[in-house]
């Protein structure tokens, strides 16, 4: 069987046309506190992500999401090139799960399996043979299910680094390498920040007519990007700035529907920014539908998401910040980004 397919006309959704979010980030706490990494919330981050009190709540969590949303948070909107499905599979609260199909063999990959109830559930109306968990990070809510996965599927391998402490890891991967299912090749691009070992995966969508799409888990949503639990400034700048690189036409796909939130916040930086206004009323119709925003695309982003505009002077001059004399353009930009995570930790959705 060709791994090239005819450059066709793709179909699926158009990321221009513009559950509700619940947390700025799933990490569980209590109570959100202001800044997530003071003395509190660093030890209730630690005991979540290290120890098997962290797991216990992760299902907890499962379970309340079951009852809350028996069909998901969420409808999803699936997008097809010839010979590639994308499925967004809505679980707990607000994330997604995906599972990408090479059609012409019936494989497939499923990043982040956070629930393994609705990823077996999709691998079973696709009628697709599951071969690969990428998982982009270590914390429960995009880990917690490759565990069960793996005992029904057991010639599944599980992908990401060993830099996080992966559930049933067996295939470590290094930056750049590429990993092939069926014809569908996904490249894993480290990306620190929001853990040590975070990792971002990209299908290469030009051998089915299509454009490059990205993974993203936990370092980049629409408008917005993960908490720093494990990372500086500086090495959240590199890493989006690693997923910028990509290109304009990628398409997004990230772990959490936090589209509207964090549309709202970024329109409280910049009040005269009509493609962050016109995305806005988009989301706005989007979540009241309960419709998923995914994707966008990383040239869409760029217009509005804070996180990559910090070379913009609007946005610098709205935080009041000037790049000092003698001072690298990249560290400047770094302390743009600090200053927007900030104020996006102490924003409070009404």
């Amino acid at each position: 069987q060709s791994c090239r397919r005819p450059a066709e006309p793709r179909s699926g959704p158009e990321p221009g046309s513009g559950g509700l979010p619940e947390g700025v980030e799933y990490i569980p706490t209590r109570k959100k506190g202001k800044n997530p990494m003071k003395p509190v919330g660093v030890a209730w981050y630690s005991l979540y992500a290290r120890t098997r009190l962290g797991y216990l709540f992760y299902q907890r969590q499962v379970k309340k999401a079951r009852e809350r949303y028996p069909h998901g948070h969420s409808v999803p909107r699936p997008c097809h090139f010839p010979g590639v499905k994308i499925l967004p599979i809505p679980v707990l609260s607000n994330n997604y799960s995906y599972l990408v199909i090479d059609t012409g063999s019936g494989q497939a990959a499923v990043i982040d399996p956070s629930d393994p109830l609705a990823v077996q559930a999709a691998i079973e109306e696709e009628g697709v043979m599951l071969e690969a968990i990428f998982c982009t990070h270590k914390h429960w809510d995009h880990s917690g299910g490759n565990t069960v996965l793996r005992q029904q599927h057991g010639s599944c391998k599980v992908y990401g680094s060993t830099l996080d402490a992966i559930p049933e890891l067996t295939n470590p991967l290094e930056d750049k390498e590429k990993v092939k299912v069926g014809c569908l090749t996904f490249e894993a691009l480290a990306t620190p920040g929001h853990t040590v070992g975070h990792m971002v995966y990209v299908l290469d969508g030009e051998p089915f007519g299509g454009p490059p799409c990205l993974f993203s888990g936990d370092l980049l949503f629409l408008a917005g990007c993960g908490e720093l639990f494990e990372g500086s400034p500086e090495t959240m700048l590199a890493s989006l700035d690693v997923a910028v690189g990509l290109g304009e036409d990628t398409l997004l796909w990230p772990g959490h529907e936090y589209a509207l939130e964090c549309l709202t916040f970024a329109s409280l930086l910049e009040l005269d920014n009509p493609a962050l206004e016109q995305k806005l009323q988009w989301a706005t119709q989007q979540r009241q539908e309960k419709r998923s925003t995914c994707p966008s695309t990383l040239g869409e982003e760029q217009t509005y998401n804070p996180f990559l505009r910090t070379h913009r002077p609007e946005l610098q001059a709205v935080l009041g910040l000037r790049q000092g004399r003698g001072e690298h353009p990249d560290a400047f930009r770094a302390r743009v980004l600090k200053e927007v995570r900030r104020r996006k930790d102490l924003y409070k959705p009404t």
